[in-house]
This record gives C-alpha cells, structure tokens and sequence, in this order.
C-alpha cells in the first residue's frame, strides 16, 4: 500500500464571490498605498491571509492500494472457426497468450468465448466485446487480444476502445475456397415462360490457376440435377422455365474440389413461386335465362382472366327471316376454337348448354380428350341437363360425374355442404354459413361418382367435383346460383363459391385436396398436409444427410393436419405421407459464416487503427508481449503492445487544515493591530 499526500483547496464561498472579494480586498490595499498610508503592507498581509482562510487550504493523504491491468482474450468460436485447423491453432495459441499475459507484473487475463450470432447473424465479435468491456472499469483495461479468422459480421458497431486491440489470425496463407454466389432470384415467375437468374461461382484464397471452369449441377424438386461447365469468376445468365404452380424449389450445386476449405457455400436454395400469366377461360351460354351473365360477371371482374364467351342467342330451329348473314358481324371461330385452340384453354365452361347442332359431335369429342389430358370442365346444369338434348348424351357424357335422371325439382331449399366438403378447399369455411338463401331449382342426379360437396332437396347432389385421368370435372346441378348474387333471401357467398371452383378447376395449388406443403422459418418448418380421408398416417422427413425422422400430424381445420419440425442442418428436406410428396429449403442459401472464409485482417483493420493496434498471424509465430505508452504504436513486426494503466484503489483519505480558524484570527488581528500602531505613531 502506498501514501500519497497533495494540498487541496475546499472554497468557503463560491469562486465568483472569492474573486469578487480578492479585488475589493486589492483594490483597498491599493488606495492606502496611494493615500501614503505607511501600514499598506500590513493591511495587505492581512487580507491575503483571510483571502487564504476562505480558500479553505488542507493537506491530503491518501492509502491507495494499485490494481492489476486487465487484457481481454476473445476467442472466436463462431462456424467459419472450425474449418481446417484453425480450432487447434486457437486453442493453442489462447493457453500461451494466456501464460504470457498472466506472466507479466500486476496483470490478468479474461478469456471470453465468441459464439455465432442469434439466427443467421455471424460472428458478433465487436457485440461480444462491448458487452465485456461494460462490465470492467475502462481504467484497468491494459489491451484487447482476438484470436479469430477476422470475418467479422459487426465491424461497424461503434465502439471506443480505452487501450489497444490486436488481431491473432488463425488460417493459413495457402487457404482457398470456392463459392457459389445468387446475384439476382426473383421471388416469382411466370410458369411456362423463362426467368433469368444471375450466378456466379467465385474462387477466393490461393486457388489453383489452372481451372476456367467449373461444374454446375441444377435440380427443380428435388429430381434428378442436370451437369453443365460454367466460367469461374464470371456472371451466369441462366434462364429458367418453372413446370409448375405454386412453390418450386431450385438447387444449384458446384461439387467440393479438391483442397477447398469447405463445399458449405457451394450450394443455393431458392424457392420462387410459379404463378399463370393470364388463366383463359371458355365459357359456352346456352339456353338465356336470368342468371346468364353471372360467369361472365364472375369471370370478367378477375383481371388475371381471358375470357373468351360463347353465346347462343338464336337456336337453328328459330325462323323469323332474317338472313344468316346479318345475324353477326363476324362468323365465330368454332373450329378454331374447339379444335384447333383447345388446348390453349385453363377452362371450359358449359353454362345450361344443350345439344342444337352448333357444336357437332366431333367437337364435342375433341372437349373429351382436352379432359382426359390435363384440361378443366364446368357443367352448370339447368331444365336442359334432364332433356334428350342434354350434353350427357354426348361423347362428354362418360366423363361427367352423375347423370341425369330427366326430373326437374322445382321446390325451395338450402344449399347444405357435406361432411365431405366439410374437408374440401372449395366449400370449406365459405362465409355465412347457415344464413344462407334458398334456391329453387333442382336437377335430380343419378349414379354419382367424385366428390359430393354439397347437397340440396331430400341430400341429393348438388356439386359434384371429380377427376378424370389427368384432368377435372364439376357438375353443379341447379341454374340459380344467380339467386345469391341477388341477395334473395339474404343471399351467400355465390361469388367466393364460383371463385374457389374455377381456380379448383384450373389446379390452383392452395385449393388442392390432397397437398402436403411446408412453410420455412429459419430452420423451423410448419408441416400442413390437407387430405378428404379422416386420418393421415406420420409424415416422413428425410434431411440433407439422407436421415429420416418420423412426426406425427395433428388435426387443426377439417381435412388440415399439421406439425412442426425443426431442421438441424441447412440445405433441402423431403417430405413424403401416402402418396404425396413436397421438398422445401431450409436456412439461407449460404450461412453467413461461410460466405466468405479466407481469414483476413481487412476487416477489423479500421477498428484496431483508432489505437494503433495491428495483426499477426499464428503461422508465423506467437507475437512477443511489450508494454507501450498511450498513443504510442502498439504493434510491430512480431510483437503487440499492452499499455500500463498503473490503476489503484482508495483505502484512506485523511485531511489536515493548513489555516485553522484561531490561527487565523490571530494573524489577521495581530497584523491590523501592527497597521494601525504604525500609522498612528506617525
């Protein structure tokens, strides 16, 4: 313990004040001297010694005890610290930086982990740090020391050093590596037409000279990749055509070469969602009656639609004598459009359509095959449907899902869904359920197949939804959906119904009743699996690494089972329950960790410049330890520099009074009393 002694002055009166009587004080002493008083000297002895007293002057000792400097060992622990040797190479080197710093007189060494960042955050050295550092006195801090491979993820945090930091980088000069870069991926893509991706695959470090190429290797769900040769250190333009809607899931992959740092950056996952430019849509208006123009309504307010509206107004069998000619501007393109644009088509409508000879059989035939291979038909259904020129007594009568018993029920009822639409997207959770109006028309069916969704009079069918080979079929049995739109009797969602059932028709992928989808959150997935049957058995996920984990699915909404898994790894998950299966990414393309992993000093350097701090690298040898002086350089070729803060502790303050009060009255008094003596002898 040592004891330190200084004068300090404690003011009686504030310092304006003390000034203000110093100069009334000067100013006195002054005008004796002019005045040729001979005790002016006495008089001004006196005032300085009251002018003393107020300055309030004692002598202080103190017992302070010295503390120990403090230096701060950051050990980089994050992801990218764990490639080649570098976890040995810091290990080895923090346990003699260690003994060294220890070594030295009145010093101590704190070791603080660096882990990665929360999520995809990287290496928070600099958050690390300030944490740290609020928690010792600035006072005591001799110097920072980071052993890491200096790629840093928050240089630019603002951070005011109280001594220097250096750099111990781990790595080796020799180190390379090569990564595959996602310049441009758009999040969407028109299905069937090309977007263009940007790529480019990057070698960094001291990579051979001798490769100009490399291979690329692309997948689109999971299937089977396709190889091609591309340039190395050079954009790719790389066109892609999505095959279908919703999420597709590309993954590019360039295969580990040989003596890279890691292959954990040579993949990319991206997922882009197809969606149709424009949905083309036929509708064929037979019969007109009051409801004729809801599709067109329904169908002309979507403005992803094209509509093309086929009406017959004036059947074959009317004669009223106007020329053929002057019935139309143009003749309507029926072959065209039946035969050789079929396919061009996302749907057909038939809208209370019967047979009158303006559709011959062999269009309808060609209608038949546009099913079997992929397209979509609507039959609403009127009085029409139970006639003999009914369009079930058609080639299109095989593929409809009930056929027509020939009765007409003309009696009030309300739609009802069934338990099996309960479970379907198109009926499920329609708005208003159970305040429905009633409609008053219905076609009795016989012989249904398909999915029976919803039911009118006594349970008979009323929507009947199927699939016929490749492609779909729906068949709503009453003319007076038109009554909703109408609000009679309150109305119901006539708009939103039809909506759901076109976009069905057309395999829109979030009205799918059977799909197993997943949702990524970082590394966590939610598992939605919708199915019509009442139990759906585990789902089986299968990671990167080809383990298999069994989760069991819950039920949520009706014919909605789902779980949530969490990813352990990076990269794409297959997902399989019964007969359907998905793929979804997890975590980003690349961890920000290994984005970019040759050790380097560059990033930091602006950090450990505002104290003159610098970087050594282990392969070249453990720095030597010297002490500088504040704002002196702190590092040199091979050694780094800890300043001394010489920081101590207050055991004792003790204070004597060098003016106490009796002696200065007595001064004061005793020169006043010699002043006037002297001027009164004179």
């Amino acid at each position: 313990m040592n004891a330190v002694g200084q004068i300090v002055l404690d003011p009686l009166i504030p310092w304006p004040f003390l000034a203000a009587v110093t100069l009334v004080a000067v100013l006195m002493v002054g005008l004796a001297l002019l005045r040729g008083l001979t005790g002016w000297a006495l008089r001004g002895l006196a005032a300085l010694v009251v002018l003393g007293a107020l300055l309030g002057p004692s002598y202080q000792q103190e017992d302070r005890a010295p503390l120990t400097d403090i230096v701060m060992l950051l050990e980089d622990e994050s992801a990218s610290q764990g490639l080649s040797d570098r976890p040995a190479q810091t290990r080895d080197a923090a346990e003699a930086l260690e003994a060294e710093i220890a070594g030295r007189p009145n010093t101590e060494v704190r070791r603080i982990a660096v882990p990665d960042g929360e999520g995809d955050a990287g290496t928070q050295l600099m958050t690390t740090l300030s944490r740290a550092l609020a928690e010792e006195p600035r006072a005591r801090i001799a110097g920072v020391v980071a052993l890491s491979d200096g790629r840093v993820h928050d240089a630019d945090l603002p951070l005011d050093l109280p001594a220097p930091m250096h750099l111990v980088l781990t790595g080796r000069a020799e180190d390379w590596d090569r990564r595959l870069i996602i310049r441009n991926a758009p999040a969407f893509a028109i299905i069937g037409e090309p977007v263009t991706l940007t790529l480019r695959i990057e070698d960094m470090g001291a990579a051979p000279e001798a490769a100009a190429t490399a291979p690329l290797e692309i997948s689109v769900d999971g299937e089977e990749p396709q190889s091609f040769n591309v340039p190395i250190g050079q954009d790719i333009e790389l066109p892609v055509t999505l095959p279908h809607g919703g999420r597709n899931v590309l993954q590019f992959t360039v295969p580990e070469a040989e003596g890279e740092l890691t292959d954990r950056n040579n993949t990319a996952l991206i997922q882009m969602n197809g969606v149709r430019d424009r949905l083309r849509v036929l509708l064929v208006s037979g019969e007109p009656h009051p409801g004729g123009r809801t599709w067109r309504n329904l169908l002309k307010s979507d403005s992803s639609v094209d509509l093309v509206h086929f009406t017959i107004l004036r059947p074959p069998e009317k004669q009223d004598g106007v020329p053929v000619g002057e019935l139309s501007l143009i003749a309507f393109p029926t072959r065209e459009l039946f035969l050789e644009k079929i396919n061009d088509f996302d749907l057909i409508i038939f809208d209370r359509y019967k047979r009158r000879g303006i559709l011959p059989s062999l269009y309808l035939d060609n209608v038949a095959n546009y099913i079997r291979q992929g397209g979509a038909v609507l039959v609403a259904a009127g009085p029409d449907f139970a006639g003999a020129d009914s369009i079930y007594r058609s080639p299109l009568g095989p593929l409809l899902p009930a056929a027509p018993s020939a009765r007409v029920l003309e009696e009030p009822y309300r739609p009802v869904v069934t338990d099996l639409g309960d479970r379907h997207p198109v009926t499920t959770n329609l708005p208003g359920r159970g305040d429905w109006g009633r409609w008053l028309r219905q076609i009795d069916l016989t012989g249904s197949e398909g999915n029976v969704v919803m039911e009118g009079i006594d349970g008979r069918p009323l929507l009947i939804l199927d699939r016929v080979e490749e492609g779909r079929v729906a068949l709503l049995a009453s003319d007076h959906a038109w009554l909703w739109n109408r609000g009679y009797e309150g109305g119901g969602p006539q708009l939103e119904l039809l909506r759901r059932l076109a976009h069905w028709m057309m395999k829109e992928p979030e009205l799918e009743e059977e799909a197993l989808t997943a949702q990524a959150t970082g590394q966590t997935m939610r598992i939605l699996r919708r199915t019509l049957e009442e139990n759906v058995p585990p789902v089986t996920i299968t990671d990167p690494s080809g383990n298999v984990t069994e989760l069991e699915l819950s039920e949520g909404d009706p014919g909605v089972f789902e779980g949530v898994f969490e990813g352990a790894e990076i990269g794409l998950y297959r997902l399989e329950n019964g007969d359907e299966s998905s793929v979804i990414g997890l975590g980003p393309a690349a961890p920000r960790e290994f984005e970019a992993t040759i050790a380097t000093g560059e990033i930091l350097e602006p950090v450990m410049a505002a104290m003159r701090g610098g970087t050594v690298r282990i392969e070249d040898g453990l720095p030597r330890i010297r002490s500088v002086r504040a704002g002196r350089p702190a590092a040199g070729r091979g050694w780094i520099g800890l300043t001394p803060r010489d920081a101590y502790e207050t055991r004792d303050v003790r204070q004597t009074a060098l003016l106490p009060g009796w002696l200065v009255l007595l001064l004061s008094l005793g020169l006043i009393t010699a002043a006037w003596l002297r001027e009164g002898r004179r």
